[in-house]
């Protein structure tokens, strides 16, 4: 898999923490490929197993190859009821991300009215962060923007009928653009219904070059180069 992404010219990858049972398997990952960084963090829907403060969020950033908290956020597709425990748990990785200085990685289903209250009433703009598999309209992105975040986009802008996602796209600057896979879910066409995977990201790379109106190349520099510019302590293992 790692080598076919690198066949697809994908170069860099973050992979992205879900629980803290995983945790050390994902760390393993970073530790083992120079070119593979880890997040930390507990998915707004694991409702089981360890439940991390703050601190200890903190204290697994000082590693060197851990370079974002997350994923973290709310669903209310997923899950329903009394939502405290997500908003709490959210608040903690928000405020475990601003004094490591590790930028978020977010996610929210249905919940794009409290997940943007919730990041400007805890200064969120102190670390910044990315809205991860963006799929809202342009009034979240730009609520997103304003505060600093990135927007990354994954297979979802290469369905048909998801003109409403590519209009989005139109509209995001592009220094604040990325790409990404949400593995195993939402393979991109042409790879539909197959389990997804870093070399994916070729294939929304190549729709969102068409929606800007650019060379795939360029939309490729410019994914790499925000990558970076979020995920500030990530170090380049390949040239520009």
């Amino acid at each position: 898999m790692i080598q076919r992404a690198h066949d697809m010219g994908v170069d860099h990858m973050l992979c992205v923490s879900v629980n803290m049972e995983d945790f050390p398997q994902v760390l393993a990952l970073a530790k083992e490929h120079d070119f593979i960084f880890a997040s930390v963090g507990v998915h707004p829907n694991h409702d089981e197993g360890k439940e991390p403060t703050t601190e200890q969020l903190i204290v697994h950033t000082q590693d060197p190859d851990v370079v974002a908290i997350g994923e973290t956020g709310l669903d209310y597709f997923r899950c329903s009821g009394d939502m405290t425990w997500q908003k709490e748990r959210f608040v903690r990785h928000i405020h475990a991300g601003i004094e490591s200085d590790k930028p978020l990685i977010i996610h929210s289903r249905e919940a794009a009215a409290d997940t943007m209250n919730i990041l400007i009433a805890e200064q969120a703009r102190d670390c910044g962060g990315v809205m991860h598999c963006f799929a809202e309209d342009w009034t979240t992105a730009k609520k997103a923007l304003d505060i600093g975040f990135y927007i990354s986009f994954s297979g979802i802008i290469t369905f048909k009928n998801a003109q409403d996602m590519r209009d989005v796209a139109k509209k995001v600057p592009m220094d604040r653009l990325l790409v990404e896979t949400d593995s195993p879910y939402l393979a991109p066409v042409p790879k539909r219904g197959k389990t997804n995977e870093p070399a994916y990201t070729s294939y929304v790379a190549d729709v969102l070059a068409e929606v800007k109106d650019v060379s795939k190349e360029e939309i490729s520099k410019i994914t790499t180069d925000n990558f970076f510019n979020l995920f500030r302590s990530a170090q380049r293992r390949y040239a520009e």
